[in-house]
């Protein structure tokens, strides 16, 4: 017998229409024709936003990822770490391997395979903290290293600890709905299930969609710069569309299939091509070099951190730190709604402190490694062997990493296999991401439905293929990069009430342990 909540659309069951479940499509299909009808127009309007953005307002999106670092630091050292993300016997679902493979699958995949060696490989040449050091020297190379870790390290994943915790606890500790607007409850009381909790649902969906479609539309490029390496397929937008569609019906597929099937499968397959990928690399690259690289960026990154995360340029000429920080910062705040409340269903029974530790450290350790692994084996080649990586960057971003391998000492067979290898992975984090979002973004829109219709997730899952395809067509990486940036500054404000609002309701518990000390574990939502 169906669902009292549920009616069907062509056999397949479906949630009851509500204003999230009407509105937030027609926004996504008003932004797509309008996209398809006024291309010119929307590349100026994308490109207005992003200069207004970079150049107003970088304070801000600085200040705020830096106060969720020291916000999820100081939460897990504090007398709340030992609070558990649901009642206080519960223990976690997942094994620790499963967890943190999907937290990485997740949060980072396509992204860190894009600009491993991109990035650094081009604030190789020019960035404005080079100072007295020559471009392209060993002393640049350090630099840019420690840049790339930058964008890719603990602030990125302070921001998805930040919002998962915020989720998990409401959800599983609170028995609210796994909802953004859950957590402004302690602001909001039971008008979190009126306009304004549905607002604060609405831009988390659209920062999910365009957030996965920036990762989605990165992925399609750097997807068919493996296929014209193994190939010869021409390297164009049509072919990187034809790419974002076809993966997009495989990663429906798997969201179909829910968390404990598709999308954990393929995050641990995630997971062990990137330990054979990094495997080759070690062997087969400078392994004491890349070894040693890794030690001292980790102490590199964490001495320089300070004066390089307060760092704001005052120079509106300069456009290096919207290009790449805002962007990040962007594009991290974009990605935290689908990244956190897939973290927070990931997450149940963990403690406060396990779980933010987990999150932030563990993660970025793997993050440094990698980036010092494909990083340093380029840098390798550019100042120990006969080069050709920058010049490759220079002319295709997108060929960074199959240019490296082709320059490695490890034959042309072998060389073949690692390019298939990478492309392969660049299609299962494709696949994770995507399924993943459709799940998030079905959970928001039915006001935190946990196991969404299928045409739901058919719909969602095609509307984010959808977006990276048009964004694509719009204005390439630049439309991709304002897509995140823009997005993610409303959602930033819904952010920092819900922080407050878990401040308030952690107090208040604290406060009741101490009075009814009985009273442990509590499930009824905060007042």
């Amino acid at each position: 017998m169906a669902n009292k909540n549920t009616a069907s659309i062509f056999g397949l069951p479906t949630a009851k229409p509500t204003l999230m479940t009407i509105l937030a499509p027609l926004m996504i299909i008003a932004f797509l024709l309008f996209s398809l009808l006024r291309p010119d127009y929307a590349r100026d309007l994308f490109n207005s936003m992003r200069d207004f953005i970079t150049n107003q307002l970088s304070w801000y999106y600085i200040s705020v990822v830096n106060f969720y670092l020291l916000f999820v630091l100081g939460l897990a050292l504090s007398k709340f770490g030992n609070i558990r993300l649901g009642g206080d016997d519960e223990r976690p679902e997942f094994s620790n391997f499963s967890w943190l493979s999907m937290l990485f699958g997740a949060g980072i995949g396509i992204g860190i395979l894009f600009w491993s060696i991109a990035e650094p490989l081009t604030h190789f040449q020019s960035n404005p903290f080079m100072g007295e050091a020559q471009p392209l020297s060993p002393e640049a190379a350090q630099i840019a290293m420690r840049l790339t870790i930058f964008h890719w390290g603990l602030h990125g994943w302070a921001l998805y600890a930040s919002v998962a915790l915020i989720l998990a606890y409401f959800a599983y500790r609170k028995g609210l709905p796994l909802t953004i607007s859950a957590s402004l409850y302690p602001i909001l009381g039971d008008r979190i299930y009126g306009p304004l909790g549905k607002a604060a649902d609405l831009l988390a969906v659209l920062g999910t969609v365009f957030g996965v479609a920036t990762s989605l539309g990165l992925g399609a490029q750097q997807m068919n710069a493996g296929l014209a390496t193994l190939t010869g397929i021409e390297i164009n937008t049509g072919t990187q569309i034809l790419l974002i569609i076809g993966i997009s019906i495989i990663a429906t597929l798997s969201a179909l299939t829910g968390v404990n099937r598709g999308i954990r499968i393929l995050s641990e397959l995630n997971m062990q091509l990137t330990g054979v990928i990094l495997a080759l690399f070690l062997v087969f690259g400078p392994t004491l070099y890349l070894l040693s690289s890794f030690a001292g960026n980790i102490v590199d990154y964490i001495i320089h951190l300070p004066r390089i995360s307060t760092w704001v340029n005052d120079d509106p000429s300069d456009q290096w730190q919207g290009w790449w920080t805002i962007f990040y910062w962007g594009w991290w705040i974009a990605w935290s709604p689908f990244c956190g409340i897939f973290i927070a269903r990931i997450s149940r029974g963990r403690t406060i402190r396990e779980f933010v530790f987990g999150v932030l450290l563990t993660p970025t350790l793997l993050t440094i490694f990698w980036i010092s692994v494909f990083g340093n084996t380029a840098f390798d080649i550019e100042l120990f062997g006969n080069g050709g990586i920058v010049a490759a960057v220079n002319t295709e971003t997108t060929s960074a990493l199959f240019t490296t391998i082709n320059l490695m000492a490890m034959g042309k067979v072998l060389a073949l296999i690692t390019a298939s290898i990478c492309t392969l992975m660049l299609i299962t984090y494709f696949v994770t991401s995507a399924d993943s979002a459709t799940l998030v973004i079905c959970t928001l829109v039915t006001g935190g439905d946990q196991n969404p219709s299928p045409l739901t997730r058919i719909f969602w899952g095609s509307s984010i293929g959808a977006v990276a395809a048009v964004l694509l067509f719009s204005g390439g990486l630049s439309a991709l990069q304002t897509a995140s940036i823009v997005t993610a500054l409303p959602f930033s404000v819904i952010l920092l009430l819900a922080t407050y609002g878990l401040c308030k309701s952690l107090y208040q518990e604290q406060s009741n342990r101490e009075n009814s000390p009985l009273n442990i574990g509590e499930t009824s939502p905060v007042k």
